[in-house]
């Protein structure tokens, strides 16, 4: 918490951080135009996967006759892949899957056999409160940062609106963590992440905070966590941070203060001893009260 008085940077990840991570299908499409063969082999794939998107998408596809797969792998940054057993190839994920760019962009494509057969749009809606911790940051002269797996297409427009002042879009969880390091070595930096993919960029920053309703590994890397809809508290527990460097800063300043003053007066028997005691012990009582002040104190 005494760290928060020293932060230059505040970078942020995107989904499930900045954007509410309840996530629905906008819109998809099978190219072969067997749209419930289609939904069958997305839901297939998406089940066995952790990320909050894969569950959405299987939440909403959910069926009874899903397509049997065998080798079901969750690549970190990717997406899934696995085979039937005719052995055949799927796989589902970022256009990082594609052999070819894509000349349309989505948020999700389907290949089978490295041959695109579908993709899928994702829609997933902004924290209300996410403005007015961007430009709470910047009125402290933090710099923010918007440091993302997704692409710059999608980044770049969130940025805007929230004002957010740096992006670093189409990172990999390895490119993320090189990221924070190089970040850290420049200034003291916060990492607010959401997710299993954060977990080792939140680890290297100076201070890691994750909200009460992210991954569990998220949680477990995250120096601070914030509860109830969290990024909301996110000014207060920067406030907070200054807040207990600043008690501790007075409590020692009364601590040496009554010392300085109650030792040589007592080393020169102008101090009875019940005297003395009453003074130490009063002492006590005005560094915990100075301490208890901070439950009462105002933010802004």
């Amino acid at each position: 918490m005494e760290l928060f008085r020293n932060i230059r940077q505040m970078v942020f990840d995107k989904t499930g951080t900045l954007t509410t991570g309840k996530f629905s299908v906008a819109a998809f499409k099978a190219l072969d135009g067997d749209d419930e063969g289609f939904k069958r082999l997305v839901f297939s794939l998406e089940k066995f996967s952790n990320h909050p998107i894969a569950r959405s998408i299987a939440e909403a596809w959910r069926v009874k006759d899903a397509v049997r797969l065998l080798q079901v792998e969750e690549v970190k940054g990717e997406g899934m892949r696995a085979q039937d057993k005719e052995g055949h190839r799927y796989r589902i994920g970022s256009a990082r899957i594609l052999a070819n760019a894509p000349t349309e962009e989505h948020h999700l494509y389907v290949t089978k056999n490295d041959e695109l057969i579908g993709w899928v749009d994702i829609s997933d809606e902004v924290r209300p409160e996410a403005k007015a911790v961007i430009d709470y940051c910047k009125s402290q002269g933090i710099t923010t940062i918007l440091l993302s797996g997704d692409t710059l297409q999608k980044c770049q427009p969130l940025a805007d609106a929230l004002g957010i002042e740096v992006v670093y879009a189409g990172k990999t969880p390895a490119e993320k963590l090189q990221m924070i390091d190089e970040l850290v070595a420049k200034a003291p930096t916060v990492m607010v992440g959401d997710g299993i993919n954060d977990a080792p960029a939140l680890a290297k920053a100076t201070i890691s905070v994750s909200l009460s309703e992210a991954s569990q590994l998220a949680i477990q890397s995250a120096g601070v966590v914030l509860t109830n809809n969290g990024l909301k508290h996110l000014p207060k527990a920067m406030q907070l941070g200054k807040l207990t460097y600043g008690t501790v800063k007075s409590n020692l300043f009364w601590a040496f203060a009554y010392n300085v003053v109650a030792i040589p007066v007592a080393a020169l028997g102008y101090l009875h001893p019940t005297v003395g005691a009453l003074i130490m012990g009063g002492s006590d009582v005005v560094l915990a009260l100075n301490s208890l002040y901070l439950g009462v104190r105002k933010l802004k």
